[in-house]
């Protein structure tokens, strides 16, 4: 005897026509899928603008922290020129001024910004910037001779480059401070004898 095999047909059809289950359901599987992928798709846009919403506020509040932290410093400084009057000495006038930078420097130390030390150190383009060079026989070549603006770092990385003046030993003796492009053109009777372009070919 030979055992029937059910190929997927639908028992309960009345007409007797072989209709696969599978082909069916597919219509409403179809629209379910959809359905769901609508919904991921509004609660991913709803996530994105309470994140967006989100960061916008941790912005504001951290700048309004910083405003807060620099009021006591701007006090600080308003007491001081309003005490300016001859009963105050110049020494009590730098004292005041003194803690004002105080003040302000541990601000930025709360905020992981600290003051960069580059006098005397051989410069680095990565912490430097060069902004005259000068010639100084008693220092070693390629240091810092000067601080124009101090740096700043935060962590190990640079915050804002020094602008320093930059010992240079190849620089003349009669010269003095140059800037690094004027120190590296050259000098009038130096290099090769050019003539001036007539703007015509020589034959």
């Amino acid at each position: 005897m030979k055992a029937h095999r059910d190929h997927g047909t639908r028992k309960d059809d009345p007409v007797g026509n072989a209709v696969p289950e599978d082909h069916a359901s597919k219509p409403s599987e179809l629209s379910t899928d959809k359905d769901r992928l609508l919904r991921l798709a509004a609660d991913f846009e709803n996530f994105r603008r309470r994140t967006s919403k989100g960061t916008e506020q941790r912005a504001a509040a951290q700048k309004e922290s910083f405003i807060r932290e620099l009021l006591p410093v701007i006090d600080n400084l308003e007491r001081a020129l309003a005490s300016n009057n001859e009963a105050t000495s110049h020494e009590q006038l730098r004292q005041g001024v003194q803690m004002t930078l105080h003040q302000l420097q541990q601000l930025l130390r709360s905020h992981s910004i600290e003051p960069e030390d580059s006098l005397g150190q051989v410069f680095n383009p990565h912490w430097q910037e060069a902004v005259f060079t000068r010639r100084d026989p008693e220092r070693p070549d390629h240091t810092v001779l000067e601080v124009l603006q101090r740096g700043y770092r935060r962590g190990r990385e640079p915050f804002r480059p020094a602008k320093v003046v930059v010992n240079d030993l190849n620089q003349p003796a009669s010269e003095g401070a140059m800037s690094p492009d004027a120190a590296s053109a050259p000098q009038p009777n130096e290099g090769p004898d050019l003539k001036p372009s007539t703007g015509a070919s020589d034959h």
